[in-house]
């Protein structure tokens, strides 16, 4: 009977953990094929392209799910040694060590580097524009280039014209 329960807490402990694993995963904002609504679509000319990088602090958000999982894989392990009361011990001492290796873990900080494009665009019908957005490497802009803006529902793309 109590060979069973060990056997199932395990297999709850790898699905937990698994779990959080995928959870770390980051996901697009939105899918390749949902619709967004385009307010009005411009054509124009490149004027000028300026490449700019910017560099952002980053802090891990997860960094409590790391604490947690580092927790409940050191009491895993801990709970492996021992027998009785020892057994308890090691299980206390291996969640507590598991849980600070996650939390150094999870403290940390990093730059994230966005590299962007600055398009100064003249509009067909006369109106200059400057688009900041992120480089697409399959699509690099020249000055002289025909395009088309975009103008979605709370922000605006350039595309080379087809």
């Amino acid at each position: 009977m109590f060979k069973m329960i060990t056997v199932s807490l395990k297999v709850f402990f790898a699905i937990l953990l698994s779990l959080c694993l995928f959870c770390g995963q980051s996901q697009a904002a939105y899918e390749r094929n949902q619709a967004v609504p385009v307010e009005k679509v411009v054509y124009g000319q490149i004027e000028s392209v300026k490449h700019v990088t910017q560099k952002q602090l980053v802090e891990d958000s997860h960094s409590g799910w790391k604490t947690f999982g580092g927790a409940l894989i050191g009491g895993v392990i801990g709970h492996q040694f021992g027998g009785g009361s020892g057994q308890d011990v090691a299980t206390v001492l291996g969640a507590l060590i598991g849980g600070g290796i996650g939390s150094q873990h999870g403290n940390q900080q990093y730059y994230l580097e966005n590299k962007l494009v600055e398009l100064m665009i003249k509009q067909d019908d006369g109106t200059e524009v400057m688009v900041i957005q992120d480089v697409d490497p399959g699509m690099s802009f020249n000055a002289g280039d025909e395009v088309r803006v975009v103008y979605l529902t709370g922000y605006v793309r350039v595309d080379l014209a087809m």
